[in-house]
């Protein structure tokens, strides 16, 4: 009998731009993508397609009335989730500040981009390969995904992992080979 993948997401998570070929889009999106270190455009179109969605969401409840219960509640919603997530901050009270988010702003929050920032990093691309090699962690959790959106108030715990050796954990094979190699000339060593 065929195997059958039951779980399976049909949503899309990036939307293609419109003209391929836009010589000014092509400039101003390869710059982005160098400026924080991302994989490809398509990394910077996911951002794009969650902002347009948060986008949709703010416009949709800005044609409301102003004391429209609706408005109120979910618009009260949106804006703490910005404020949670560093979008925006506690003074940007409105929803037209949604609207005016950019993907600079969304990107900013990376943890590839806040490894760099704090200087855990010696570039934007060495934060990327850092968090994908299991060294840093967010809290007690080691994260091992570049994109992951980072809280504000989970900011100030990004740090090392306790068994990296980055932050005091058993050294590395290269290192633990020249100390081999220093301590004893033909030391009891049981890797290759």
């Amino acid at each position: 009998m065929p195997s059958i993948a039951y779980y399976r997401n049909y949503g899309k998570t990036f939307k293609k731009p419109r003209r391929p070929f836009e010589k000014e889009r092509l400039d101003a999106e390869l710059k982005i993508v160098g400026e924080f270190g991302l994989r490809n455009k398509r990394e910077l179109w996911r951002v794009q397609m969650v902002l347009s969605k948060l986008r949709a969401r703010a416009r949709d409840l800005l044609t409301l009335e102003e004391k429209d219960p609706k408005r109120l509640f979910e618009g009260e919603a949106l804006l703490r989730r910005m404020y949670r997530y560093g979008f925006l901050d506690e003074s940007q009270n409105k929803l037209d500040y949604v609207l005016a988010l950019t993907p600079q702003d969304v990107l900013e929050r990376r943890l590839q981009t806040l490894v760099f920032k704090l200087g855990l990093a010696k570039s934007i691309h060495h934060a990327r390969v850092l968090i994908r090699q299991r060294h840093i962690r967010v809290g007690k959790q080691i994260v091992n995904i570049p994109s992951f959106m980072v809280r504000v108030d989970s900011q100030k715990h990004i740090d090392f992992a306790l068994n990296s050796p980055f932050g005091g954990g058993r050294p590395g094979r290269v290192k633990r080979k020249s100390l081999a190699s220093k301590g004893g000339a033909d030391g009891g060593e049981d890797e290759e």
